[in-house]
């Protein structure tokens, strides 16, 4: 299912649609300015609220270290939304600094889209951080030095126990600097101009009659549209009549639950370790989820048979966590396993975001009757459209259809048309293409920082996707170091949640939502997390639950790509 779906029940962010699209650190929501209604924010004339000492500016690094206060000062009301900035030569001249520095500052700001400069009405705040950042360090600071330890901050009861039904909720909700949340698309990517071009198309075109009820199967044109994008991009020839369009992978799971156990299916086989997320769909439908181990090669077809389950759920284009792509003697077991009367559910995760390899056909192409294959735009554009697909085996077809149009007489049909527009226009590859240079770069800047800052650590899944699993050799427990990371500013997912059997403990870090930046300086904070816990002394075992994937290739990245299930990274280059 989409991962925003698979691992948080929803995409997250920490940044709103002002965010600037150049790479930097992350630009926040828009709180409300605390100014009077009706009055202006009030401009900030001088450097008196900041309360610097430039002697306190690290040497060669004075821009960094004014950016970092103003970002401070922002987080913390000093500087609402709205409120000027200095004129650079003011700043310049009152901290006693050349102006390039002050200049540079004020560049850093606008690309994390904090600020914008307009023409007459100079630098002004334009978002905020959700949270304050930690204070600025050096003796310039107005509230002291900060010496990067973790404090007294309590351990966030996020990660406490077992995740329940909430937990994606829960997590969600809290506050975060910077959001490492896995499957979470950049948002602010959005195509708003396509999509209102396509919807102003629509709706030129729409007849009084197409604003009634629709076909609970899906609008014919997006059924359409589909059939073509999925014979295009993934190599199922389906006729429209084969597909019915859903809210997204979670509801047709849900829709799944009752077809299934009306046809003597009453435990479903997961990936482990594999999306909680969706295994909490299939446990909330009252079926079982037996655990399968994942290898380099993707799910263990021998440890399948060996669990008896009459269906398995798989991601083989791109496994949730690991990363691993099931490989073509593996899809071919698993296809010898479903001719014996298996049935496989295809959840088509991820498998457009691919930078690094060649496409991998759908198992639905080349086995039909024993495929119930799953797809949505979650990741391509956005959850809250809630619009996916399914292409059930004939066998289900009518009762799948029956079920949707009792739960809900079909998905809105609006978007739908808006969406089938864009697909049959060409822009929803066009944004595609664009979406996966600006993946890359983010993958890249997250493995070039995993190399700085978590040396040792093994890498899993860089070639697709919009996220990396790093399984670290260090006996702390990954709740623990997620818990203490988010009391940092820091979110992101504990491996051990994903699990079901033992294994080493991790962490699932999305890359995608963020700008470079912030991306590099989440994983510093990660690495430098990680070592304090280390050096606490009697620390009990790490123990985890799940299956264990992280034994890797042990080859070595300093800077690079890390592709396939398992690479060592290093501060070389192996």
């Amino acid at each position: 299912m989409g991962n925003g779906e698979r691992a948080t029940g929803g995409a997250d962010t920490a940044r709103t649609s002002t965010a600037s699209a150049a790479e930097g650190s992350p630009a926040a929501a828009t709180p409300p300015s605390p100014s009077v209604a009706g009055e202006a924010a009030p401009a900030a004339h001088g450097s008196d609220f900041l309360q610097l000492d430039v002697a306190g500016a690290p040497l060669g690094g004075k821009a960094d270290w004014l950016a970092r206060h103003l970002r401070h000062a922002m987080a913390d009301g000093r500087l609402a939304v709205g409120a000027k900035l200095p004129p650079t030569r003011v700043l310049a001249a009152e901290l006693g600094v050349s102006r390039g520095v002050v200049t540079e500052a004020y560049r850093r700001l606008t690309e994390d889209g904090h600020v914008e400069g307009r023409r007459r009405g100079g630098t002004t705040v334009v978002a905020v951080p959700l949270t304050p950042s930690p204070t600025p360090s050096g003796p310039g600071s107005p509230r002291g030095r900060r010496d990067g330890r973790l404090g007294t901050a309590a351990p966030c009861s996020v990660f406490t126990g077992d995740p329940g039904p909430d937990a994606f909720d829960a997590l969600r909700a809290a506050t975060a600097r910077i959001d490492l949340t896995p499957g979470q698309p950049d948002l602010s990517a959005f195509p708003r101009a396509a999509w209102l071009r396509a919807e102003r198309d629509v709706l030129a075109g729409l007849s009084a009659e197409d604003l009634g009820y629709g076909d609970p199967r899906g609008a014919p044109r997006l059924r359409h549209a589909v059939a073509d994008w999925l014979a295009r991009s993934r190599g199922i020839r389906v006729e429209p009549d084969d597909i019915l369009i859903v809210a997204g992978t979670a509801q047709a799971l849900t829709l799944l639950h009752p077809v299934l156990r009306a046809h003597g299916v009453d435990n479903v086989a997961v990936e482990d370790p594999g999306s909680l997320g969706t295994r909490q769909h299939l446990l909330n439908g009252g079926l079982t989820t037996p655990p399968v181990p994942v290898d380099e090669d993707g799910l263990r077809v021998d440890a399948l048979r060996a669990t008896g389950a009459p269906a398995v759920l798989v991601t083989p284009a791109h496994q949730f966590p690991t990363g691993a792509v099931t490989s073509g003697e593996r899809r071919r077991e698993l296809l010898r396993w479903a001719a014996d009367g298996g049935l496989i559910v295809e959840d088509d995760y991820d498998a457009e975001h691919r930078y690094d390899r060649p496409p991998v056909p759908a198992l639905r192409s080349v086995y039909a009757d024993r495929v119930c294959y799953l797809g949505s735009v979650s990741k391509l554009l956005a959850p809250a459209l809630r619009i996916g697909w399914m292409v059930p085996p004939p066998r289900f077809r009518k009762e799948l259809a029956d079920a949707k149009r009792f739960t809900d007489l079909g998905n809105a049909v609006l978007p739908q048309l808006v969406l089938a527009r864009l697909m049959e226009s060409g822009r929803l590859e066009r944004h595609l293409r664009l979406l996966r240079g600006r993946h890359v770069r983010r993958r890249d800047a997250m493995i070039d920082a995993l190399a700085a800052h978590l040396p040792g650590a093994v890498v899993h899944g860089a070639a697709a996707g919009l996220h990396l699993t790093v399984t670290y050799p260090q006996e702390v427990p990954d709740t623990e170091l997620a818990a203490a990371a988010l009391a940092r500013g820091v979110k992101c997912q504990p491996l051990s949640w994903h699990r079901q059997l033992p294994g080493r403990p991790g962490l699932v870090l999305g890359y995608a939502a963020g700008p470079s930046g912030a991306v590099a300086e989440g994983v510093e904070l990660l690495g430098r997390t990680l070592r304090e816990l280390t050096r606490t002394p009697s620390r009990p075992a790490a123990t985890g639950t799940g299956a264990g994937t992280g034994t890797g290739t042990g080859t070595g990245i300093g800077i690079g790509i890390g592709i396939g299930i398992g690479q060592t990274v290093s501060g070389g280059t192996g």
